[in-house]
């Protein structure tokens, strides 16, 4: 079996789990967001940290496990424009998206504790919600980047040399 092809297939399909649960729990949480209902909005919250917790976090492991090794099977150094522009996009991604679980867990509480008082959300919870957005829409784009990078692989200038 060739190595490079088994890793291959592992990145595709961890980035492809990781920015497909990132989409998708955006979708149903933004839209349950607005649809004023609490019961919704606490089972999808709740749901929306599950699915980061099974399938986001493994990704995020095995995204840059496996591209390192795939550069170093290659015989591309980790300085290869591309690479880095990756790297640096991927690390600044989950900058975005490390205070983005936080608020998840912490909406996904407030929603439950308003549901089983039978009150509404506190304003809080929207407050976090603004942030939500706000912080993973960037992250979104950062790793759409990273996308057209791995696929691209373009002759860029350094990261660092801008």
């Amino acid at each position: 079996m060739n190595t490079y092809l088994l890793l291959k297939t592992l990145h595709i399909v961890s980035s492809v789990l990781l920015v497909g649960t990132g989409l998708g729990t955006a979708f149903f949480m933004f839209f349950t967001n607005r649809s004023g209902s609490l019961a919704a909005q606490t089972v999808v919250s709740r749901l929306v940290v599950r699915a980061d917790l099974w399938f986001t976090t493994p990704a995020v492991i095995v995204q840059p496990i496996t591209g390192i090794a795939m550069a170093h099977l290659a015989g591309w150094p980790l300085s290869t424009p591309w690479i880095a522009w990756s790297l640096m996009l991927y690390v600044l991604t989950g900058a975005f998206w490390l205070p983005v679980v936080w608020l998840q867990l912490q909406m996904a509480r407030m929603a439950a504790i308003a549901a089983a008082a039978g009150s509404d959300v506190p304003p809080r919870y929207w407050r976090f919600t603004r942030w939500w957005e706000a912080l993973g829409y960037p992250a979104f784009v950062a790793m759409l980047a990273v996308f057209w990078l791995m696929v691209m692989k373009p002759d860029l200038p350094m990261p660092w040399v801008i």
